[in-house]
C-alpha cells in the first residue's frame, strides 16, 4: 500500500475525529501513530482505515445549493 494513499485517508479523516465513537477513535489514533512513525499499514489495518473513510467521508450529506444559482427570468419579474 502506498504511503501517499494512506496519507490521503488520514488527511480526510482528520476532520471527522470528533464524530468517531470511542472504539473508532481508539482505532484511528493507533493507526495514526503508526502512520506518524512512517510505517506502511498492513492489509487488515488499511481495510479498517478504508472502512472509516467510507463511513464518514464518502457517506456525508451533500448540501444542495442549486436554488442559489438559478437564473432569474426577466419576464417573471414583472
Amino acid at each position: 500500500m502506498s504511503s501517499k494513499e494512506q496519507k490521503t485517508y488520514f488527511e480526510a479523516l482528520k476532520r471527522y475525529e470528533r464524530k468517531f465513537d470511542s472504539k473508532e477513535l481508539e482505532l484511528y489514533k493507533m493507526l495514526f501513530k503508526r502512520h506518524k512513525d512512517d510505517e506502511d499499514l498492513d492489509k487488515l489495518s488499511m481495510e479498517k482505515l478504508k472502512n472509516l473513510y467510507t463511513k464518514y467521508h464518502l457517506n456525508r450529506e451533500k448540501k444542495n445549493y442549486d436554488h442559489l444559482f438559478k437564473k432569474i427570468d426577466e419576464n417573471t419579474q414583472q
